[in-house]
């Protein structure tokens, strides 16, 4: 059976039935009323989001809303995994800041457009497979990390209205809220929290998170509460997102300025993302399209820069509102995105008058739910270098981004492990009963690039006698280093004028030994793996597989 190309595949995809509306069961009455609701709740939570990240970026409001709503429609739409909730975020926002501030937002939509583009082509490439490298402990580190963030994140909210101020990198500053005021947000947050609580042990005909924004919104609103409410963050009202072609000059100088910025932006998407997706499978009990995902969020990207949006990716603080509230289809997602149009067109006055208290609960409620508080315990009992990785992804998120979290994380875990298995390799000796007079060195464990100075260190020449047998019937000859550790210790038993012969190893072994001019290899029961390399004996190339 051939196999398709990653476009054909793609579009293949497009019109099977993993993009259907409702997966695995019917779309009654009953589903559509918890998505309608589930999109609804996410919409609420997402506007201060998209406001507070527009400002971050130092961009309108309107640019992080425009944002919001097409990133969040288009990859609902087309996006590997159902369930999941996209937008603005603040871990793109904080690499876009220094970019509007030295080049202008026009420099910030044609990144959008490249970021985008870039990421269809990590799509199309299928390299949305090597998330599954990441390993489980970077994944609770990133959870962890990203509960952290979304808590400090809300913190802003304690802050009075109108008086942080932008300076051209980011807000800052502002005057926390004291006193009575203080109180009183404190208690509406708390109130939130506890009706968040209550309302899926009563009833479960209206998502907790939007029953908590919708009475306590109606509490403020009747009493007259003066609290900090979504219009002292910005106005929301617009229209509808224009068609804007960036205003770049379109030379080789604008694409040094900007491809730097799409690089990064697309890989910090990219990663959030995938991570996003993953966790929301577990949650769900469903598996997602890893490529899939990187073809719709960058689909959504280059769309947005031609919106006039900040572009996005997905948001793990949405997505997990949206699958407590229940959402488990692309209609959520739907819903969610054109309820955010909505509200920009013609809601707008009475959004306003939701209560920041009312949102901040329900983030903090997300906060609770997201943060894997297993993780705490297993600590003592998973291996040193587990809880440190689980640890180190964790304060590398908060302190730094995501994707500098996740890269570290990979990276110490990567050597951890390549450590372990190089102090794996020893050898067992013993006098060979078919030949006599001959020595037989038993390997266990895998060589390759780490254990390949310690398989050597294993053989004694000068004493050994003059006949040698090297048996890798336990052990797995991986890559070139370890061929070549294989062939440096052949080299040193020739020169010494000893024999060696070399047994169970694999067939693609036995054609890239060639150096030993004199090697016998004992091919009777060899194994039929494949080294995880690929050698061309005519042009002597090593390369990867």
């Amino acid at each position: 059976m051939t196999r398709k190309a990653p476009l054909a595949a793609f579009a293949s995809r497009l019109a099977m039935p993993d993009l259907r509306w409702v997966p695995d069961e019917r779309l009654t009455p009953a589903r559509l009323r918890i998505e309608l609701l589930s999109g609804l709740t996410v919409a609420l939570a997402l506007v201060p989001e998209a406001v507070a990240f527009a400002f971050v970026a130092g961009v309108h409001p309107l640019v992080g809303l425009y944002a919001a709503f097409l990133v969040g429609l288009i990859t609902a739409l087309i996006g590997g995994r159902p369930g999941m909730i996209s937008g603005a975020t603040g871990a793109l926002a904080v690499v876009m800041v220094s970019l509007v501030a030295e080049h202008g937002v026009e420099y910030l939509f044609a990144t959008v457009v490249l970021m985008g583009l870039l990421q269809v082509f990590a799509g199309l490439m299928q390299w949305g497979k090597f998330i599954r490298l990441v390993p489980h402990p970077v994944m609770l580190g990133f959870v962890n990390g990203l509960a952290i963030v979304i808590f400090l994140a809300q913190l802003g909210q304690f802050k009075v209205p109108g008086s942080m101020e932008n300076t051209g990198h980011g807000i800052s500053g502002g005057e926390w809220l004291s006193g009575m005021p203080l109180y009183m947000m404190l208690g509406l947050v708390a109130l939130t929290m506890v009706i968040i609580w209550i309302v899926p042990r009563i009833t479960r005909v209206v998502p907790a998170p939007l029953a908590g924004i919708g009475i306590v919104a109606a509490l403020v609103i009747a009493f007259g509460l003066d609290v900090p409410r979504v219009g002292d963050l910005a106005s929301i009202q617009g229209g509808l997102p224009p068609f804007h072609i960036p205003m770049v000059p379109l030379n080789l100088e604008t694409l040094e300025i900007i491809l730097p910025y799409a690089v990064i932006l697309a890989a910090i998407g990219l990663i959030e993302s995938l991570l996003t997706l993953n966790l929301v499978g577990e949650i769900t009990g469903k598996r997602g399209g890893a490529s899939q995902e990187c073809i719709a969020q960058g689909v959504a990207n280059t769309v947005t820069g031609f919106f006039g949006g900040m572009g996005g990716c997905a948001m793990i603080g949405q997505s997990m509102i949206n699958v407590k509230s229940g959402g488990r289809t692309r209609i959520a997602g739907i819903a969610a995105a054109l309820f955010l149009l909505v509200f920009i067109l013609f809601a707008a006055p009475v959004i306003e008058l939701i209560p920041l208290a009312a949102l901040v609960g329900v983030m903090f409620m997300v906060v609770i739910g997201t943060f894997a508080w297993n993780s705490l315990t297993i600590l003592r009992k998973v291996p040193l270098t587990d809880a440190f990785v689980i640890l180190l992804v964790t304060v590398v998120t908060v302190m730094e981004d995501l994707a500098v979290a996740v890269v570290v994380g990979v990276i110490v875990s990567a050597l951890a492990y390549a450590w372990n298995n190089a102090r794996r390799i020893h050898a067992v000796t013993r006098d060979s009963i078919t030949e006599k007079g001959a020595k037989v060195y038993e390997i266990k464990g895998p060589l390759f690039f780490g254990s390949s100075d310690g398989f050597i260190e294993l053989f004694t020449v000068e004493d050994d006698p003059e006949n040698v047998i090297i048996d890798f019937a336990d052990s797995r000859v991986v890559d070139q280093s370890a061929l070549q550790a294989i062939e440096n210790i052949a080299a040193k038993y020739e020169a010494a004028g000893k024999a060696i012969k070399l047994r169970h190893l694999s067939r693609d072994c036995h054609r890239l030994l060639t150096k030993a001019g004199h090697l016998i290899v004992d091919s009777d029961d060899d194994p039929d793996y494949e080294l995880a390399v690929d050698y061309s004996v005519r042009t002597g190339v090593l390369g990867g597989h």
